[in-house]
Parts: structure tokens; C-alpha cells; sequence
């Protein structure tokens, strides 16, 4: 095999093995109405699935924040900053992961292992009877 064609497929394999991390950078952007973000599952469709979820950048807001489907119509909106130390958590299957120091969440923010001692930052959510999940800004727990 000759270089040029070495270095292309070493290129190639690289960029398919970073693809899935890129998918979290996807973030969509929401315009808020009074503190009040409302989505319809039916436009996300990985919010149909328990495991799926959703990043949404609310307009005006400084971080983005996590919609996570748990199943039976239950919905969890969380922060994606870990209160260790202010990294970025990644969503990793059932669980929401620290790449700074190896905390772990479960999705619906509880600390399941440190070194954070206490869970993300959670925001009120309720689906109504038509489909729309609402999403409370200003009243985090």
C-alpha cells in the first residue's frame, strides 16, 4: 500500500471513530416565551424512545440544557454542567458522564458516582395532554 493511500484511509477511519461525539454538539436552538420553553415531542422523534434525548439552546440563556425521555411519557430537563467542578457532562446511554473527573449522573440528575456530591441542576417539566412537553426556565432545583 502506498502512502497516499494510507494516510487517506488512517483519515477516514479517525474521522468515522470521532463522528458519534460530534452528534453531541448538536444543539437546538428554542425561543423561550415568559421563562417557558415549549417542545413538541412529536417534531423530536428521539424524544419518542426511552434513552433518547434532545439538547436545546434556550434563546438568552448562557448553557444549553438536557431533554432526556425516560419512558411512560416521563421527561427529565437537565443542566449539563457538572457541580464538581463546571464541566460539560456527555450523555452516555442510561447515564450522563463527566469527562473532567469521572462523575456520574443518572437521567435524572442524581449523583451515582463522585467526585460530585451533589446532583445537575434539574428544571421543571410537564407534558401536556396534546403532545407538548413545558419546560419551566426559572425555577430550578
Amino acid at each position: 500500500m502506498d502512502r497516499r493511500r494510507f494516510v487517506g484511509l488512517a483519515t477516514g477511519a479517525i474521522a468515522s471513530a470521532a463522528l458519534p461525539a460530534c452528534a453531541t454538539l448538536v444543539v437546538t436552538p428554542v425561543a423561550p416565551v415568559g421563562g417557558v420553553v415549549r417542545l413538541a415531542i412529536r417534531n423530536f422523534a428521539q424524544l419518542g424512545q426511552p434513552g433518547g434525548y434532545l439538547k436545546i439552546q434556550p434563546i438568552g440563556e448562557a448553557a444549553p440544557l438536557f431533554v432526556l425521555a425516560l419512558g411512560g411519557g416521563e421527561f427529565a430537563v437537565l443542566s449539563p454542567i457538572c457541580t464538581h467542578l463546571a464541566c460539560t457532562v456527555n450523555v452516555e446511554g442510561a447515564q450522563l458522564v463527566c469527562p473532567c473527573h469521572g462523575s456520574m449522573f443518572d437521567r435524572q440528575g442524581r449523583v451515582l458516582r463522585g467526585p460530585a456530591e451533589r446532583p445537575l441542576r434539574r428544571f421543571p417539566a410537564a407534558l401536556t395532554p396534546e403532545g407538548e412537553l413545558v419546560i419551566q426556565l426559572g425555577s430550578a432545583a
